[in-house]
């Protein structure tokens, strides 16, 4: 019984030490191509889902300052999921980060923020895919309400996303 809970131990400090992995069927990391309009997300980089997305309506080049309508570019975590979001379900991207906010401050500009993976506003939810015919957000990374209901299951808060050109 001992040696049982002194295992135990080990490997609850171990996991605590060394954190835990995500599960199989957890996305650990979500890259978006931008110029491909696609975003992956990956566990111990295998693919579990490739999705095609709409972005800002200014889609080439990073995001530098608000109201640029350019979806940002770089590397970020997921920080916090809303349920309630007003584009049905929403995954909130670490947009700004500092070197995004030093960027801006050097232009006399604030960098702008509430970048977001979600799906589509109930007025428009009935567009599904067709939503993707143009890039229309204000540089958020829009997916149809079934798909941000498949992506909210697979990500977790603390999950890294890539944003590539």
């Amino acid at each position: 019984m001992r040696d049982c809970r002194v295992q135990l131990t080990i490997v609850f400090i171990l996991g605590l030490c060394c954190g835990a992995a995500a599960a199989p069927d957890q996305a650990d990391k979500i890259v978006i191509l931008k110029s491909a309009r696609t975003m992956t997300l990956l566990n111990g980089g295998k693919v579990l889902k490739t999705y095609k997305v709409a972005l800002g309506s200014v889609p080439i080049g990073p995001k530098r300052v608000e109201g640029d309508h350019k979806t940002p570019e770089g590397n970020y975590i997921i920080d916090a999921k809303n349920q309630h979001s007003q584009f049905h379900l929403s995954l909130h991207i670490s947009y700004p980060s500092a070197a995004d906010q030093q960027r801006a401050r050097a232009m006399g500009a604030r960098p702008g923020g509430a970048i977001m993976i979600h799906g589509l506003a109930m007025p428009f939810a009935y567009l599904g895919p067709l939503h993707r015919q143009t890039d229309w957000t204000d540089g958020c990374i829009a997916v149809t309400n079934a798909e941000i209901e498949e992506i909210w299951k697979l990500v977790s808060v603390g999950t890294r996303v890539e944003i590539r050109p």
